[in-house]
């Protein structure tokens, strides 16, 4: 079983029950997959650059990406319909924990001059997103090999119905929020 998924049924969701009040377990909030996205804009000039994301985001989140198109043409972008513009994974399960564990614990401290994520990237309805600047900082990337530096949104579903219950949840998990 994975770290953060028995983390989560051994203690966050009894400090979950104890804040909120939530005396059915099936309540609690809990995490219903992590969507990672990335816009390839380059990939418009060159194929190359496409390929060489897809394999870059293959290797942090362990499974093959879904290639994203232009569904509008965009004459200052130089951007057709149809164009290969971004690639995209969604991760449930096992490999949503694992994803996160690494993320917390091994990413983000790899971040330059990181004071904290921002507290602002809820939603409104119990959902985070946040952006990373360049892949380098997952460690299943090598800087040496990498062609050109790329940057990733990352999006945190939740079943929760207020940002402060998927703050708490998040939080429980370990990510570090500014205050």
């Amino acid at each position: 079983m994975a770290r953060l998924k028995d983390l989560y049924k051994s203690k966050i969701i009894n400090e979950l029950k104890q804040q909120f009040g939530y005396t059915n377990p099936m309540a609690v909030p809990r995490i219903s997959k992590i969507i990672v996205s990335m816009g390839v804009g380059k990939a418009t000039q060159d194929k190359k650059f496409m390929e060489g994301a897809k394999k870059d985001l293959t290797m942090i989140a362990g499974q093959v990406p879904v290639v994203c198109k232009a569904k509008k043409s965009v004459s200052n972008f130089k951007v057709r319909q149809g164009n290969d513009t971004g690639l995209k994974v969604t991760l449930r399960g096992v490999r949503m924990y694992e994803f996160m564990d690494r993320l917390v614990s091994l990413a983000i401290p790899r971040v330059r001059d990181f004071r904290g994520l921002n507290p602002k990237g809820f939603d409104g309805r119990g959902n985070y997103s946040m952006g990373v600047n360049e892949q380098t900082v997952f460690p299943e990337i090598d800087p040496a090999k990498v062609e050109f530096t790329q940057g990733m949104n990352i999006t945190f579903v939740t079943t929760a119905r207020t940002d402060e219950e998927a703050r708490k949840l998040l939080s429980c998990f370990g990510m570090p929020f500014r205050q």
